[in-house]
């Protein structure tokens, strides 16, 4: 920032050197992670799979049927969900099932006090 803007932000807000050097140094941080995460999540069949995750761990088969999508479609949501570590499986005999992992779960719940 040049040296006016920032007394144009002093003068109006009254922030001190400090705490604009902390402000600028946040917003300079690598965010990628963040928009992946929030990418994953902007799609209403994989904020679904995880809800249903919430209640159960399911094999591929059933959220097939939930989500009405083709198996191919769903593996890449599912694909999507795990690389974001929200979801995990593990084979059950002949089935794949998923479930949420620990992450997963505490983000899940923490959107459900805001929303």
């Amino acid at each position: 920032m040049s040296e006016k803007k920032l007394l144009e932000i002093r003068d109006s807000y009254f922030l001190s050197e400090e705490i604009l050097e902390s402000v600028e140094a946040a917003m300079s941080k690598n965010v990628d992670k963040m928009v992946s995460l929030f990418k994953v999540l902007s799609d209403p069949t994989r904020l679904r799979i995880l809800k249903a995750l919430e209640i159960q761990s399911l094999c591929v088969c059933v959220l097939v049927e939930l989500t009405s999508c083709k198996p191919s479609a769903l593996s890449y949501h599912l694909k999507l969900l795990k690389e974001a570590k929200l979801i995990n499986s593990r084979r059950e005999r002949n089935f794949q099932i998923y479930y949420l992992t620990e992450f997963g779960l505490w983000l899940l719940q923490s959107l459900k006090n805001d929303f």
